[in-house]
């Protein structure tokens, strides 16, 4: 992750910027941060899951929809992109038409950890996160093979973290695990073999 020289930047600011690159950044404190490009495997996991949401939305009939990228307000002056989240149509009318930045918390936030990412995933975004009251918030991390589920309570995130072959429980979509192909889970292996086009 590469810093920007653009600083002192308002929320407001930061929802109007470009400089014409194209390239991904989050507000930090008034502070641009360039986002590096993802890799494939990265890609690949954020699709995987993406997926899975996506047919368990349609088999539940929710009003829901994903989005990648889409920005998330975690303070006055901060603003961080997820790789991946759930929210209502509601809150995707109010944004139909300005930059894709939700101020009101979405239903799951998913990251998928990468060697850059592994401080901003684990310990800054938990803490924003859980500050604006995102309920349920995914850390896919490949490189430790394992996924962290958390979710709120009172205030904190309580975690479970999934390994091996394990059924990965959501919340946010019933007491049943997510649907996957036919079955009533996916397993984390399912998961991490995706992203090495396993």
């Amino acid at each position: 992750m590469l810093t920007s020289l653009v600083t002192n930047l308002t929320f407001e600011d930061y929802l109007n910027y470009d400089d014409g690159s194209g390239f991904p950044y989050e507000l930090v404190d008034g502070r641009l941060e360039l986002m590096n490009p993802p890799t494939i495997q990265h890609f690949l996991i954020v699709d995987f899951v993406d997926t899975a949401f996506k047919a368990e939305i349609k088999r539940l009939d929710l009003p829901w929809l994903t989005f990648r990228e889409a920005g998330v307000r975690t303070g006055r002056n901060k603003s961080r992109l997820s790789d991946l989240c759930v929210v209502t149509q509601e809150q995707a009318r109010e944004l139909i038409n300005v930059s894709a930045v939700f101020e009101s918390p979405q239903l799951i936030i998913v990251e998928v950890i990468s060697p850059d990412s592994i401080k901003r995933d684990y310990r800054y975004k938990r803490s924003e996160y859980a500050a604006v009251e995102v309920p349920e918030y995914w850390i896919v991390d490949p490189l430790e093979k394992k996924i962290s589920v958390l979710l709120l309570e009172e205030g904190l995130y309580e975690e479970t973290v999934y390994t091996d072959n394990q059924k990965i429980i959501s919340r946010t979509f019933g007491e049943i695990a997510i649907s996957y192909a036919g079955r009533n889970a996916i397993a984390i292996e399912q998961v991490l073999a995706v992203g090495n086009l396993g």
